[in-house]
């Protein structure tokens, strides 16, 4: 029974690509694997513009949805701070009358208005 060559691992790390081009021109062992490194490698190369995309479309994602809640918090944050009404309901369950605020109302709750000056 033949033993199968071990050296490709060792010269593919720790050698220059000269020595390995030299012992692949004489080991068929080698010369096997080489091949088989060479197909798996041309297999990533072909795959890697895809998980490239995935991860930029990702990014991208991420970007727009960050927009997205800003540009949501903004407008709400917006129009609660313009309507005094809205405001108030929120903050203390109810909105403010010219009553609550002490002001002088008659009975349909609009501001009495004295007539002397």
């Amino acid at each position: 029974m033949e033993n199968k060559c071990s050296k490709y691992e060792g010269l593919f790390i720790f050698s220059t690509e000269e020595e390995l081009m030299k012992h692949l021109e004489e080991c068929p062992d080698c010369r096997a694997e080489h091949e088989k490194m060479q197909k798996v490698s041309n297999l990533i190369g072909e795959t890697k513009f895809y998980y490239r995309s995935k991860s930029n479309r990702i990014r991208k994602l991420k970007a727009v949805c960050a927009l997205a809640l800003f540009m949501f918090f903004s407008a709400t944050f917006g129009v609660v701070n313009n309507d005094n009404e809205l405001a108030d309901s929120l903050m203390y369950g109810d909105t403010l009358t010219a009553e609550d605020l002490g002001f002088p109302v008659d009975s349909y709750g609009l501001l009495m208005v004295d007539d002397e000056f």
